[in-house]
């Protein structure tokens, strides 16, 4: 007879487990969803209504809510509620030149280090960028964007790094989307990623490592140039308002 079976606390312990696998199904959706779009930062997230479509209890969405807040990817109001978190530019900018850092360690260690078929998969994936670019689908192209960096640390081998770049390319979420939301964006980023094929293809640790390092500067300089633009037009938006307020009580 199994340990377990004989363990007269197996029921609970095989409930725990059950609750603790659907727990991560649901933290995986919603944490799918924030990444797509589909709740957009600000949004606020019930347990009700998520609990309804998902076909789940509130327990593990609750639950999947304290993971997700941990992960940076929510924040908790009090007496207000849960909200997809909106990440500062300050903090967004000290991501990116995190990020840059390693991603030139991953360039270099791929130059010496990548099989055939990972290089025929990572080149497959810039090809499709390029396509979605042709079709002007930036929500396809900001998934394979994704996709393509997420492989790339992957392929590096060294798992402690994919754990720390994937949380923080999940807070980095939103001003990747919105970056390439510009469709004029879109060819220049589909180019800096062929040359970073190209540089490791090459076998240049130096050059890979550059390139990879030089796309993530020229993103955080898109970001900074986007955040202000859109901080313009909330200002005029603002004064605007006030304005029309003014001249409704004269």
């Amino acid at each position: 007879m199994s340990t377990l079976l004989m363990d007269p606390d197996h029921h609970a312990k095989i409930a725990l487990l059950q609750n603790s696998s659907l727990t991560t199904v649901v933290q995986q959706e919603i944490e799918r969803a924030i990444l797509v779009g589909e709740y957009a930062p600000g949004t606020k997230l019930t347990e009700a209504a998520l609990a309804d479509k998902l076909g789940v209890s509130r327990g593990p969405i609750r639950e999947a809510f304290r993971m997700l807040e941990e992960a940076g990817m929510l924040r908790f109001e009090k007496n207000r509620g849960v909200f997809v978190r909106d990440i500062p530019i300050d903090e967004a900018i000290e991501i990116f030149d995190l990020r840059a850092a390693m991603d030139e360690l991953v360039g270099r260690q791929l130059a010496t280090n990548i099989t055939s078929a990972q290089l025929k998969e990572i080149k497959a994936l810039v090809d499709a960028m390029e396509k979605a670019v042709k079709a002007a689908d930036a929500r396809e192209y900001h998934l394979l964007n994704l996709t393509f960096h997420d492989r790339l640390v992957e392929m590096a081998g060294n798992r402690k790094l994919t754990s720390i770049y994937r949380k923080l390319i999940k807070e980095l979420s939103l001003f990747r989307r919105l970056n390439l939301a510009d469709g004029w964006l879109m060819p220049i980023s589909a180019n800096e990623h062929r040359q970073i094929v190209k540089a490791i293809a090459s076998g240049d640790a130096q050059a890979a490592g550059r390139a990879m390092f030089d796309h993530v500067i020229e993103s955080k300089e898109r970001t900074i140039a986007n955040d202000l633009r859109r901080q313009a037009r909330v200002d005029a938006n603002t004064s605007t308002e006030t304005v029309l307020k003014k001249a409704q009580r004269a």
